[in-house]
């Protein structure tokens, strides 16, 4: 082999050497970036969370005001005595029935369950809560 072809691979070599560590660098470095933008991404959703769940929490009370949304949702359970499935109730209000519409639903009306705005007597019916009949006092002279 000549001296000149030797220099030629000995120099490519160098050159890809630097390019390979640059890469390794640049690497990591994007994987640095990554884990804090995950990380800064991962405390904003818990924020988010937080928040909404303070702010349902405040408005979803029986003597509280509620936001539009549950407004007009708990509308139609007055209209209505028979009691309500999530996908019905999407029908009325004309929010579309895909499943994203319907589980967004089913989750407002989960929500004002937990508050006591809403009964769910068996799985996925929605109702009103009915008031229960005070309970005759007996005597017992």
């Amino acid at each position: 082999m000549s001296a000149d072809l030797l220099e030629k691979i000995e120099n490519r070599r160098a050159r890809i050497r630097r390019t390979v560590e640059e890469l390794r660098e640049e690497i990591s470095r994007l994987g640095d970036e990554l884990a804090a933008a995950e990380h800064a991404l991962e405390r904003l959703e818990i924020t988010h969370q937080t928040v909404v769940d303070l702010t349902t929490e405040d408005t979803l009370t029986p003597a509280g005001p509620l936001p539009d949304g549950y407004r007009d949702v708990l509308a139609l359970f007055t209209q209505d005595g028979e009691g309500l499935r999530a996908k019905d109730a999407c029908r009325a209000l004309g929010a579309g029935t895909e499943p994203r519409h319907v589980e967004g639903m089913r989750a407002k009306l989960k929500r004002l369950v937990d508050r006591g705005v809403l009964a769910e007597p068996e799985p996925g019916l929605f109702i009103l809560p009915r008031p229960t009949p005070p309970t005759p006092e007996i005597n017992s002279n």
